[in-house]
Parts: structure tokens; C-alpha cells; sequence
């Protein structure tokens, strides 16, 4: 069990001081001129919180790290995409996969909701739900629930958690003309209820969008499901030009309102496979709902997503008129961590890269495998955003879209983030949110892709 000392006053200093015996004391000099003394052996943390508050205990956890053969992975790609728990990231070890791991993209997918020790998800079957535990490197089957009424495709779904065992899914149907969920008690993967949105696809358009984003409420319980119509199928579809909010009552299932987002964004990143992949969505700790968006502009007759950071406040349900919170965006933001503070850690894409492809047509090099895709930290109050930097250098541009390539560790103050650059091997480097700092952890051997960090309890 943790041990505490809990220092409650208003000021305090901490000191070690050796004796005759060469053992340390911790020396707590206190506001009253007295002091306490005690064997610094004894002590294994200390921690200082407010008064009348509870220090914060966070479960044992561990990495799960996922990488691929050949390409790069995510969104479908049929290839091998291996698995490997480890307990650490910030060392300077070199993480082979070689007969260590696990394949898991036979009868699963690296598309998954994660949530304490589990994975949840629809397998490639597309036949149930599925409660997941990787362990000793080996995927587990917990508990499996066969569909009932509604059905769902691997990869192609939302999610949101309405409690902390009450999972709602929520995606297109088969024909895509009308949108479905399904309640989950997850402790035994149990159907609570299911149904179909009380909204249609907009007069002059055929489907919906596959899957759309998610977002739960808390403070006032609701839903918020980010949704767009469109025609025709696959790259050649086009949507309407503005992407919807749906505000829906999470104990009925009803949408209250169905608003068209305030500053005609075209569309909300990943939503086709909802946040199966990356976390496009947050709250701040005024309960302020942020979403990851992007507007399709025309720059010398080349087509770039330019990303932005949309913000719904506390007790609206629409989005904050001309708020933008990536400022300078040079691309599509894909994948994001709130970092309390106001701080943004954020993955993106440069499409100011361009090359000539095929054709012999300039564009953009927005590909999966193109290495044009940075870290940064975006500062929502000072509204300033700064490239990631080792050793004084931009970290280069990397390989890999979609993907949640990093994991914020809160239990240290610090991401892990993944990278796959041209030049060198794949590795992860660390960044302290205290100091700002950035040292270089793990490498990953040569001849993987490195694709996912997963923070996950053991």
C-alpha cells in the first residue's frame, strides 16, 4: 500500500541530513519553528495537496506498444500489426518484436475503445461487442455480447462513456440513412438498450457520415454527436459544406437539438472511424468541450485540409463563434491530449509538403506513409503554438496519420510520444509537462512502423 506524508501547512521545507550511522532523516522545518524528523527510509513518496482534498492514487499500468511489418498501418490496411506490453518507455533500450508480441490483426483490430485494465471493440467479424485484456502479451477475450438488433462494422463507430461502466456506440446503419446505438453495461457486456436517432438525412442528400464523433457532458448529461450528411461513397463523396451538432439526452436517447456547427466547418477529423484510433475531442477543466476539425481551402490550385480547434463553453450547444484554438495550422489536426492548463499536446500534418504524384500534378503529401506529419504543444491561453524540439532541434517530420501515436502519463506529468522518421529507426521520446523538457526514450528495432502507445492499467 502507498505510503503518504502528508505535509498540511502553509509553508514546509524538506532537507536530508546525514548522521554518524551514514542513514538519511527527512527534516520537515515547520511555520511554528518546530520540526519533525523521520528515517528517510521509511518514506517512499511525498505528496502536497490542498487541504480538505484527497491526494490523487493512480493504478498500477503499464504501454501497450503497437507497431507494423512492411507500411504503415490503421484505417483497414491489411498488415501485420504486432502488440507488446512494456513497462516502460523512457529508457534507452531498443524494443524488438521479434518473438515478443503479439499479432492482433487477424481476428481484431488496432481500432479500439480503452478504458482502465480493457480494450472494448467490434472485431473483424462484425458480429458482437468484445471486453479485451492484453495480457502476457497475449489478447484475452473477457466477455463477448452478440449483436441484438443493431449492427456494426469493425473500425466504423463512436463511442462515449455516459458512467464508468455504461458505454453508448453510435454509427451509421448498413444503408447509412439513418443512425443507431447501443447501451453497454460493460461489467458483463450486457445490452441495456438500443435505438435509432430521431434525425434524417438533410433533403437533397443521400447517407450519413460512417461514423461521426461522440461526446458525453457530464454536467448537464448529454450527448453530443458531430455528424455530417453526404453523397456518393469513398473519396469521391461529397458532404454539404458544414458539419452538424446533435444534442441528445443521455437517459432518454433523444435529440433535444440538431444545430449546424456556428462557423460552417466542413467536417471534424476522423470521422469515419469516430475515436477508435486518435482522441480528437476534450474537456478542459472549466467544462469546456474542444473539438478537432479542419475547412478544405484552395491554395494555388493545390487543395489543403487546414486544421482547427472548434470550442463549445460550459452550458451552450453550439460552438463559440470564430474561436480557434491551433493557431498558425499548416495542416490537418489529427490527434491531441489535454494536458490541464490550458496545454494542447497536439499531432498534425504540414500540408504546405507537397511533391508530384503520378499524374505529375503538385499535392499534398498527405498520404499515410508520407513523412509530413509533426508534434507540437499548443497553448490554448496564450493562443501560441510551438513545434516539438530535441536537443534544440525540430524533431523531424514523421510517417503515420491516424493513430493515437502518444499517451499522456499523468501519474509522472509526461507524454510519450512515437515517431517514424526518414532517416533514423523508430523511437519514443518523452516530454516532461513540468520542465518542458524533451529527453529520448526507447528505440524500436529496424523494419517495424511504429503506430500506437496505449496507457493501460495492469
Amino acid at each position: 500500500m502507498k505510503k503518504y506524508l502528508l505535509a498540511l501547512v502553509a509553508t514546509s521545507m524538506l532537507c536530508l541530513s546525514a548522521n554518524a550511522q551514514k542513514q538519511y532523516v527527512m527534516k520537515i522545518a515547520k511555520t511554528d519553528g518546530t520540526t519533525v524528523e523521520i528515517n528517510a527510509d521509511d518514506v517512499r513518496d511525498v505528496t502536497f495537496f490542498q487541504t480538505g482534498t484527497d491526494p490523487v492514487v493512480y493504478a498500477p499500468h503499464h504501454f501497450d506498444l503497437t507497431v507494423t511489418v512492411g507500411k504503415q498501418g490503421g484505417m483497414g490496411r491489411d498488415v501485420t500489426t504486432i502488440m507488446q506490453s512494456r513497462d516502460r518507455l523512457d529508457t534507452g533500450a531498443t524494443v524488438d518484436f521479434k518473438n515478443a508480441g503479439a499479432e492482433i490483426n487477424a481476428d481484431y483490430s488496432m481500432e479500439a475503445i480503452v478504458r482502465g485494465k480493457y480494450y472494448y471493440q467490434v472485431p473483424v467479424s462484425a458480429d458482437r461487442f468484445v471486453k479485451l485484456q492484453f495480457k502476457n502479451n497475449k489478447m484475452e477475450v473477457v466477455q463477448a455480447q452478440p449483436f441484438q438488433e443493431n449492427t456494426y462494422n469493425c473500425r466504423q463507430y463512436t463511442h462515449a462513456w455516459t458512467s464508468d461502466n455504461t458505454l453508448v456506440i453510435m454509427a451509421a446503419n448498413g444503408d447509412k440513412d439513418a443512425i443507431v446505438w447501443t447501451k453497454l453495461n460493460t461489467d458483463d457486456m450486457t445490452i441495456i438498450d438500443e435505438g435509432t436517432l430521431n434525425i434524417s438525412v438533410a433533403e437533397g442528400w443521400e447517407t450519413f457520415t460512417t461514423s461521426g464523433i461522440l461526446a458525453y457532458r457530464q454536467s448537464d448529461d448529454k450527448l453530443f454527436y458531430f455528424y455530417f450528411n453526404k453523397k456518393g461513397s469513398g473519396m469521391k463523396a461529397t458532404n454539404e459544406g458544414h458539419f452538424h451538432v446533435a444534442v441528445i439526452n443521455a437517459q432518454t436517447m433523444q435529440v433535444e437539438q440538431d444545430n449546424l456547427n456556428t462557423d460552417n466547418v466542413p467536417e471534424m477529423a476522423g470521422s469515419a472511424y469516430g475515436e477508435l484510433l486518435q482522441q480528437t475531442t476534450f474537456f478542459d477543466e472549466n467544462d469546456n468541450l474542444y473539438l478537432a476539425a479542419f475547412n478544405d481551402m484552395d491554395v494555388n490550385g493545390i487543395n489543403r485540409e487546414i486544421g482547427c480547434l472548434m470550442r463549445i463553453k460550459k452550458g451552450q450547444f453550439n460552438f463559440e463563434a470564430g474561436y480557434n484554438g491551433f493557431p498558425e495550422s499548416e495542416g490537418k489536426l489529427l490527434t491531441m491530449h489535454y494536458l490541464g492548463n490550458g496545454k494542447v499536446f497536439c499531432y498534425s500534418r504540414n500540408d504546405n509538403l507537397t511533391e508530384i504524384n503520378s499524374k505529375g500534378k503538385e499535392v499534398v503529401m498527405s498520404g499515410i506513409d508520407s513523412y509530413s506529419h509533426y508534434y507540437s504543444i499548443v497553448d490554448l491561453n496564450a493562443n501560441t503554438r510551438t513545434r516539438m524540439q530535441y536537443n534544440g532541434q525540430d524533431i523531424d517530420y514523421s510517417s503515420g496519420r491516424f493513430s493515437q501515436r502518444s499517451a499522456f502519463d499523468p501519474s509522472d506529468n509526461k507524454v510519450y510520444f512515437g515517431v517514424n522518421t526518414e532517416t533514423a529507426q523508430p523511437c519514443v521520446y518523452v516530454y516532461d509537462v513540468a520542465t518542458g523538457s524533451v529527453t529520448k526514450g526507447v528505440d524500436v528495432a529496424e523494419g517495424y512502423y511504429f503506430e500506437q502507445i496505449r496507457l493501460v492499467e495492469d
